[in-house]
């Protein structure tokens, strides 16, 4: 009897044990830091990195020197407008990096709402991650040409994944867009929760993701003119199935907040850093158009526009030469993915390019529409158009005028753009940086220092001031 009393006890001691050691568990649970979340939690985070580290930072602050919107002035960027340091791996680390990191998230979101094999239904924010992904693997592969993509994400399975050809990986980008559009179609009722780009309007926020991802096919279609003679029409296409149709369908993240850690980068960049001062080639071109977003795009200096000749302006940080104002009063300012005025643009050289004579009235409301974005009136567009463009319009001379309308209109927030243009047919501008004669324009990034010391064995031998990527006119070794 005694030897049961004493088994009893200590059946009784394990057992409160073991309910404290469950509660001790449960009480030193980081709430803050789960371990696992829903898809609808991780889109926030998603979509943020999307518009400040890929769209709205370092590629795009590197790509407005290399295309000549700005100067670089000060630091990095002046180095990277004195062509110092640029085949380095240091240079675009972190954004390689965070490229990679933000493909794992959107990765992980279509792996949990994969309506066979997930566990998370949810059609809704699985059709946005698809055209994120998208759009992230494009940039991803437009800066640097070959990148792993087939046996990436993998994490510590694969350290050493191989590099993809642009060839390839471009079906894959228009693939995760058809079934992005797809997704949303099959959506009916859902939460724009988390949801930072059309979420505040649910009621049409499902058919503004299909439209933007409709404006990104036709962008990466004629993205492909030099590699694919269909390439218009496949872009034209697009805007047919139904893309953005006014600036009110803008593909852009307007969620910054005027304070130091919820800023627009840009005005971040400027007000910490003073790197950028506006370009002498930009400001130039504009005053040989009298272009009146002169005083919208840029800042006076005692008076006066005092632009920055690229790559040999004396170093400062300010004060010397005239900067944005675009982003000098843009502390909230949207940053663009994809706009309306683009599209126009892409199909009016869509339209040239397949003999259509609409084309002139697309560039025309391209360019009213870019006057709108910048605060202008659309009938200060119609001006400029009829008193400056059409005259410029001659024979020979279409894609290059509305190349280089273009190009004026993308100043600074959609630098990656204006950058990929110019690699795809740089004979429309003329760029004054010497440092592109004594040492090389930049035509793709530098593979960066993370993938040099853990996969040195397939990162491609290239060399960024001679070896084109694929889709402007470069070999794949």
């Amino acid at each position: 009897m005694k030897s049961i009393k004493i088994l009893l006890i200590a059946i009784s001691m394990l057992l409160v044990n073991a309910c404290s050691e469950d509660l001790m568990d449960d009480i030193n649970k980081d709430r803050d830091n789960a371990l696992t979340m829903s898809a609808q939690s991780e889109l926030p985070d998603a979509i943020l990195k999307t518009a400040v580290e890929t769209t709205g930072s370092d590629i795009a602050w590197y790509a407005t020197v290399f295309i000549e919107h700005s100067a670089g002035t000060w630091g990095q960027s002046n180095e990277a407008d004195k062509r110092i340091g640029q085949e380095s791996g240091s240079v675009m680390n972190n954004s390689w990096n965070q490229l990679y990191d933000l493909l794992m998230i959107l990765d992980d979101i279509i792996k949990k709402t994969d309506p066979e094999t997930g566990d998370d239904n949810n059609p809704y924010v699985r059709g946005i991650a698809q055209i994120l992904t998208a759009y992230n693997l494009a940039v991803l592969t437009d800066m640097w040409g070959q990148v792993p993509w087939t046996e990436a994400l993998k994490g510590a399975a694969n350290l050493q994944p191989v590099f993809d050809k642009q060839s390839d990986i471009y079906p894959k980008i228009m693939s995760l867009l058809d079934e992005g559009i797809a997704t949303m179609n099959t959506v009916t009722t859902f939460s724009a929760t988390g949801d930072y780009i059309y979420g505040g309007t649910a009621s049409t926020a499902k058919s503004k993701w299909i439209k933007a991802a409709n404006a990104l096919k036709a962008r990466y279609s004629l993205r492909l003119s030099n590699v694919d003679n269909t390439a218009a029409s496949k872009a034209l296409a697009a805007i047919a199935a139904g893309a953005i149709a006014s600036n009110a369908d803008n593909f852009v993240f307007a969620r910054y907040e005027a304070t130091a850690t919820g800023e627009n980068p840009w005005f971040q960049f400027l007000n910490d850093r003073s790197h950028l001062s506006v370009s002498k080639t930009l400001y130039d071109q504009m005053v040989l158009r009298t272009d009146p977003r002169i005083s919208a795009y840029f800042l006076q200096i005692e008076g006066a526009y005092n632009p920055a000749p690229n790559g040999i302006a004396t170093q400062t940080q300010g004060g010397v030469y005239s900067t944005s104002a675009k982003t000098g009063n843009g502390r909230t300012a949207a940053t663009p993915l994809m706009t309306y005025h683009e599209l126009k643009f892409i199909e009016a050289e869509a339209k040239f390019r397949i003999s259509d004579a609409t084309w002139q009235t697309s560039l025309q409301q391209a360019i009213e529409a870019n006057f709108q974005f910048h605060g202008l009136t659309a009938a200060a567009g119609t001006a400029y158009y009829n008193a400056e463009v059409l005259p410029r319009l001659t024979a020979g001379n279409e894609i290059k005028e509305i190349l280089m309308q273009k190009w004026i209109a993308m100043y600074e927030f959609e630098a990656i753009e204006a950058y990929n243009d110019y690699r795809r047919v740089p004979s429309f501008l003329t760029l004054n940086n010497p440092f592109n004669n004594s040492v090389g324009f930049v035509w793709r990034f530098s593979y960066p220092t993370s993938e040099e010391s853990s996969n040195s064995a397939n990162i491609p031998d290239v060399n960024i001031y001679t070896d084109k990527i694929w889709w402007a006119g470069g070999s794949e070794k």
